[in-house]
């Protein structure tokens, strides 16, 4: 069995899923599956799918479902992998071409029950690092920490061991189609550290349809899950209290949004939300104002 799973889920990206696979087959180790998560595409990206499969250069497991969004891609990834370690490769983004070398002999070094995975770096197509490099005077970090206390910034690249990956699945509420992926990451978070390896490990491309640039309508659009979000940050054992202010103001606002007029009762830190009202109000009015459902 292979001892990695690159996952990518995707929606209508058929004209350029063929750059992530590219990258795979020139991979210099092909020990790993590529499971694709077709979160209700419409487009031909399983006859594009299929072809690869009958070319026969690359393990792919193929599965289609109704569209769930990103996180219900995930739930349903997570569910399917059998491997010990997976890594998310979005459907505009492509692996370096040692890329899977680099994280086996890594993990076979270094990895233990003791961490939760693989840190590693994401570059732009040009090669240019996105945001910082890694401490170097640390071997394992939080993902948290490393945002919060190292300075690090810009997206990185996550390995994790999948038998964790496994836990703390995303809920899925009803017509809406986000919650934030860092969820699952802090909830590890709580239990263990992992490991830093600074190399870049994914060229990423960041196109106008991406969740990145459309971020504001996704929180208009999804207030439900971003309470939510916002709800579990609150709750983390390890975060200052200025953090715990800016994730109730979100509250607020994304609860406002959802008609929730039952947020005090629920919120993790009441005083918090109640000082995070006005600002939360005056995000509300913000992101009602910037954006439009249709």
């Amino acid at each position: 069995m292979n001892k990695l799973t690159i996952f990518t889920p995707t929606f209508n990206r058929a004209y350029c899923l063929h750059k992530c696979y590219e990258s795979l087959k020139r991979q210099t180790c092909k020990d790993f599956t590529w499971l694709i998560i077709d979160d209700g595409s419409t487009d031909n990206t399983e006859e594009i799918v299929r072809g690869w499969i009958n070319e026969g250069i690359v393990e792919i497991n193929y599965h289609w479902q109704i569209n769930q969004g990103m996180h219900g891609a995930h739930n349903t990834a997570y569910e399917l992998i059998e491997t010990e370690l997976n890594i998310c490769i979005d459907s505009d983004d492509f692996m370096t071409d040692n890329a899977v070398e680099k994280i086996l002999t890594f993990w076979s070094q270094y990895g233990s029950n003791d961490v939760s995975g693989i840190i590693g770096l994401d570059a732009f197509v040009d090669n240019k690092l996105i945001g910082t490099k890694l401490p170097e005077h640390l071997k394992s970090s939080t993902l948290f920490d490393l945002y919060n206390k190292h300075g690090v910034t810009g997206d990185k690249k996550l390995v994790y061991r999948t038998d964790l990956s496994k836990k703390y699945p995303y809920p899925v509420f009803k017509n809406e189609k986000y919650v934030g992926l860092a969820y699952k990451y802090y909830m590890l978070d709580r239990d263990y550290e992992m490991l830093l390896m600074n190399e870049v490990l994914c060229c990423v491309e960041y196109l106008p349809d991406g969740s990145t640039n459309n971020m504001l309508n996704q929180y208009r659009k999804n207030p439900k899950g971003f309470a939510f979000y916002r709800k579990e940050l609150m709750k983390l054992p390890f975060v200052s209290s200025s953090f715990k202010y800016r994730q109730a103001i979100h509250y607020v606002s994304s609860s406002f949004l959802s008609k929730n007029w039952s947020f005090l009762k629920e919120t993790p830190s009441k005083i918090f939300t109640i000082l995070a009202v006005p600002l939360g109000a005056a995000l509300f009015i913000y992101v009602k104002t910037k954006t439009r459902i249709a």
